[in-house]
């Protein structure tokens, strides 16, 4: 089962989002080796001892999640690499496309518990050719399955957003448990690729939570602008991406703050990790 942190930032952290800083609060991202094009990705993370990081609390069944991105938001990946004995962690990866990829760790060291994002460039040499953002779109299709996505998050306001999966127009009712729960969605903000990582309402076998067609979760955008959502979901045994462009504008709220990076108190948008029903950030 995942471990799910509850931590309150500060008003100073609030203002910057996940995944920018290849070092905070005391830990750095450190690559070792990149593929070039095809081969091991190894990097560490170094604690504020300056001594590579060796335990980890685990977050949704797992000690750290990887995920690799062109920086244009083509070639989306969810991977978990191996920690070795030295500190270091290992994936293989092949980096077919050639560009400059942002590499994320989302990870929460076991000496604090507090969950963090950390991100860092790797280059892939050759022609580069970027693939322009598709345009917003309510559905995306996958290997036969179609999914949908309600609600319209605005800027600077927290949202309640669900998307549902489909296949060959019937409701998958049926979704398997991956990563501790029945969705995983990670935001990437277009141009600089701010990060946010969000779980879904309940858990499998918790007893409420339908296994589909409906995937809820809480989100938050941190400024105006367009996104990327990549849904991870997993049916007949085999984990699929769900990709979405969504374009964030101001909030129709009277009062709430839009077009910048701040959120009220204690919010950041890579601290969203969280059952929604279990905090009260909205």
């Amino acid at each position: 089962m995942s471990v799910h942190t509850h931590h309150t930032s500060t008003a100073s952290a609030a203002s910057v989002p996940e995944g920018l800083q290849t070092s905070r609060d005391g830990y750095t991202l450190v690559t070792v080796t990149v593929p070039a094009p095809a081969g091991t990705l190894a990097f560490r993370i170094d604690g504020p001892d300056g001594a590579p990081v060796r335990e980890y609390a685990p977050q949704h069944d797992k000690e750290l999640h990887l995920i690799v991105v062109r920086r244009d938001l083509s070639g989306f990946r969810h991977v978990h690499p191996t920690l070795g004995a030295d500190g270091v962690w290992r994936q293989p990866l092949t980096l077919d496309q050639a560009g400059t990829y942002r590499v994320f760790a989302d990870f929460a060291p076991a000496a604090t518990g507090t969950p963090l994002t950390l991100g860092i460039d790797v280059h892939a040499a050759g022609d580069f050719r970027p693939v322009p953002l598709p345009e917003p779109a309510a559905t995306a299709e996958v290997d036969g399955y179609t999914v949908t996505l309600h609600g319209e998050p605005a800027a600077g306001h927290g949202a309640h957003i669900t998307l549902s999966v489909a296949r060959d127009g019937r409701p998958v009712t049926d979704l398997e448990p991956y990563l501790a729960a029945f969705g995983h969605l990670v935001v990437l903000r277009d141009g600089d690729l701010a990060y946010l990582h969000v779980h879904p309402g309940g858990a499998p076998g918790d007893g409420v939570t339908p296994a589909g067609p409906d995937i809820a979760f809480h989100t938050e955008l941190p400024s105006v602008g367009s996104y990327r959502f990549f849904l991870d979901f997993r049916h007949g045994g085999v984990v699929r991406t769900a990709e979405f462009t969504v374009k964030a504008g101001k909030s129709a709220t009277p009062g709430e703050p839009a077009g910048h990076e701040e959120h009220g108190p204690g919010d950041r948008p890579g601290d969203h990790r969280q059952n929604p029903h279990e905090h009260h950030h909205a």
